[in-house]
């Protein structure tokens, strides 16, 4: 399998020794950096940038034809988004200050330290790499269509924010940098993932990896691999998950729940490309782009301590906050006929037809499962079910068993705006409290008793009484 270029496009090399040139080469490339194009002729220059686009030139001074010097100014003038990087064996000030002068981004005196070289290389990658991911951010704002809808067939939404959440990935699909993912168990961290790795254009697989429960070890050996006889039972020498991902994405799910010690090995894969197998002191290197995910709360876990820092700002390269379902209340339709569909298909049923009233029900619910929690309900019923329209029953049943075992409530959740406000120093009294309670319940039940008394915690005779009463007072 081919290495995928890296940076996507060509580091220009010129000198005109080939020793020059052959030595940056091998610098570069053990810096894994493998996309250079080198030439021993500067009067070929300007051929070659018309022909590619280039990320940047490393450029030799003193050459035959033309120089470096009468190079420089030719190629700001025509290419002055390229960085050229000048090179030179003679030490002089004044020949410096006219290279920056004329538009260098940087001057080198050769031997050049390769720390400095790579230093200067990547620092210019970076620049680069942000400003297309900015250029393509803002053709998405401005923008409200998809340029690739097919890559999130999997995720069944109406959402507008969801939408912008496409429309994000799109824009840093093709990103070599790392993406973190946050949200709450269930809402699909792992499609989205997915949908990052089809608009990447990456020819390798898309390899997920749990890291919930796998302590240092076998972390070490899920993802780096190992060589024959590291351990006891090492019997054979295997290839690890990043090997495996080689040109394609690894996705960590549940990336919070990582170990210290296996933090450090993740930081190092991140920040130099490298790794070693277990049982070998010689280091591989790895093109694979990382995705992670997690449903903790990991700024949180960095300020506490439980999660380093310094992996932390190198995963929050790009973030994807996906919203739980109850902020995406208008994708309950479009869910409860897809997963009726996908359910009646499972279990070999004829597919029933939902009652009006299961959206406005379902619509009172907190789901701390997420999507995940409604397909398993949707599931439930249709398997419960035996003709014609389908019942609520299962459905009020677990909403009812989850709201039993429900930890009480101690405050306004953050992402739950108040149904009222006090608009003065007065408490409500017990009684208004209790009217403003059914009045909110039977707005959110659009007037249906059955579902307000669910939501209420009573039962619909309880609740008719108190209305009942209520009216006989006005």
């Amino acid at each position: 399998m081919n290495a995928l270029p890296r940076p996507p496009f060509p580091i220009l090399v010129v000198d005109d020794e080939a020793q020059a040139l052959h030595s940056f080469e091998m610098t570069l490339r053990a810096a894994n950096i493998n996309n250079i194009v080198c030439c021993g002729d500067s009067r070929e220059v300007l051929s070659i940038m018309s022909r590619h686009e280039i990320e940047t030139t490393l450029l030799d001074l003193k050459m035959p034809n033309m120089t470096g010097e009468e190079l420089l100014p030719l190629i700001v003038s025509e290419y002055p988004e390229v960085p050229v990087i000048v090179i030179t064996g003679a030490n002089d000030v004044e020949t410096a200050v006219r290279c920056m002068q004329n538009g260098a981004y940087d001057y080198m005196v050769k031997p050049v330290e390769n720390s400095r070289l790579i230093g200067v290389v990547r620092g210019i990658l970076e620049l680069r790499a942000l400003r297309r991911e900015n250029q393509r951010l803002k053709n998405q704002v401005l923008s409200n269509a998809l340029t690739a809808p097919e890559a999130f067939t999997d995720i069944i939404t109406a959402s507008a924010a969801m939408r912008s959440i496409f429309r994000y990935v799109e824009a840093i699909a093709e990103s070599p940098r790392p993406v973190l993912i946050t949200g709450e168990t269930g809402v699909g961290k792992e499609l989205i993932a997915r949908a990052i790795h089809r608009l990447s254009q990456r020819h390798g697989a898309f390899t997920p990896v749990n890291a919930a429960g796998l302590d240092d070890n076998i972390f070490a050996d899920t993802l780096f691999g190992h060589r024959r006889g590291a351990f006891t039972g090492a019997q054979e020498a295997r290839a690890g998950l990043i090997e495996t991902a080689s040109g394609g994405t690894l996705f960590l799910d549940e990336i919070g729940d990582l170990s210290p010690s296996s933090q450090v090995k993740l930081l190092r894969l991140l920040q130099d490309g490298e790794f070693f197998p277990l049982g070998s002191d010689v280091a591989k290197r790895s093109d694979a782009r990382i995705v992670v995910a997690t449903n903790h709360e990991i700024d949180v876990l960095q300020t506490t301590g439980k999660f380093r820092k310094d992996l932390y700002y190198r995963l929050c390269g790009h973030q994807i906050r996906i919203p739980p379902l109850r902020e995406r209340r208008e994708d309950l339709p479009f869910l409860i006929e897809h997963f009726l569909s996908t359910a009646s298909k499972t279990l070999g049923k004829k597919k029933p037809t939902p009652p009006p009233e299961l959206v406005t029900l379902l619509s009172t619910y907190y789901f701390p499962g997420n999507i995940r929690e409604m397909e398993a309900m949707v599931f439930d019923a249709v398997s419960n079910h035996q003709s014609g329209k389908l019942g609520m029953r299962t459905f009020k049943a677990h909403m009812a068993l989850k709201d039993a075992h429900a930890e009480p409530v101690t405050g306004q959740p953050e992402d739950e705006k108040p149904f009222w406000h006090y608009h003065s120093e007065r408490m409500p009294t017990l009684k208004q409290a209790e009217q403003l309670l059914i009045d909110e319940a039977l707005a959110r039940s659009k007037g249906n008793q059955s579902i307000a008394a669910l939501s209420l915690g009573i039962s619909r005779q309880a609740l008719n009484k108190r209305l009942k009463k209520r009216a006989a007072e006005k």
